[in-house]
């Protein structure tokens, strides 16, 4: 059977989401604890992988279980399944973590709705990204998760950039490609807004994302906000499609996955299959 995964994370110690040969990565030390708890290795599936130092507040997963598995949780005791494993993988994980207990939060663990894959279900990703422009905006409790940009940015003129480049297009200048892999992409939101301290928060959404494409097309972004380039410089530059000494990518430690949305249940079985043909071609 399939189980949901509901995770948090502070991305900071990791080199990212993905296993890697020698490192610590999120992915890493999920699957550790998970095989702590069901004595066999488990691989899980995630919504959106991030890169070493990115965030996550809403990060989703899936894994598969024998019913066995899932219902022997409990170890014998009155309790739901859903319950119990959310209880033993928070224990596990701080086993693993060791001085780093805390980091990977289990939010919530759910048997899935048929259909379900957190990659391919997925209708959108969001992300934010947090910058302090100026020295005045920067707070030492905060710099672990925001950029200290030190020249003032104008909102009007970051949103005036941003806004060109939404809708489907190929973010070939904005990814780092993969092999075999596209680079066409629903960009639904791209914007920038002041939040109460002051700080200027980014949101961006989409369908999905190449690697490295938030962060380069924030980076891309703070040259509009200067004043360095105009507006339609952006947007040049996606049509320019490639990647060369222009494309910036911004520091990662600013950037939070903050959630990922899902269709309804009788939906989840189709658009799985429509994104895994999306992404083949």
């Amino acid at each position: 059977m399939r189980i949901r995964v509901d995770l948090s994370y502070d991305g900071g110690p990791f080199s990212g989401w993905a296993l890697q040969p020698g490192r610590r990565t999120v992915q890493g030390a999920l699957e550790e604890a998970l095989e702590l708890l069901v004595r066999r290795p488990i691989r899980v599936t995630v919504a959106g992988r991030t890169d070493a130092g990115v965030h996550a507040r809403g990060q989703v997963v899936h894994l598969d279980l024998a019913d066995s598995e899932w219902h022997g949780m409990a170890r014998g005791q009155e309790l739901d399944p859903a319950v119990a494993m959310t209880r033993r993988l928070r224990g596990a994980l701080n086993r693993v973590l060791g001085d780093l207990t805390g980091a990977v939060q289990v939010r919530g663990i759910t048997p899935a709705l048929p259909g379900f894959d957190a990659r391919f279900s997925a209708l959108w990703r969001r992300y934010s990204y947090r910058i302090a422009d100026g020295p005045a905006l920067w707070d030492p409790l905060e710099r672990a998760f925001t950029l200290w940009h030190k020249s003032p940015l104008d909102v009007e003129l970051l949103n005036q950039g941003a806004s060109r480049l939404l809708g489907l297009q190929n973010f070939l200048s904005f990814c780092k490609p993969r092999e075999g892999a596209t680079t066409i992409r629903e960009l639904q939101r791209f914007e920038f807004a002041r939040a109460e301290d002051g700080a200027i928060v980014a949101t961006v959404q989409a369908d999905a994302f190449c690697h490295n494409m938030v962060r380069a097309l924030i980076g891309s972004a703070l040259y509009v906000g200067e004043g360095a380039v105009e507006p339609g410089w952006l947007y040049e530059r996606l049509l320019a499609q490639k990647r060369d000494a222009k494309s910036v990518l911004a520091a990662p430690h600013p950037l939070v996955f903050e959630e990922v949305a899902y269709p309804s249940a009788s939906e989840l079985l189709a658009r799985a299959e429509l994104t895994r043909a999306r992404r083949e071609h």
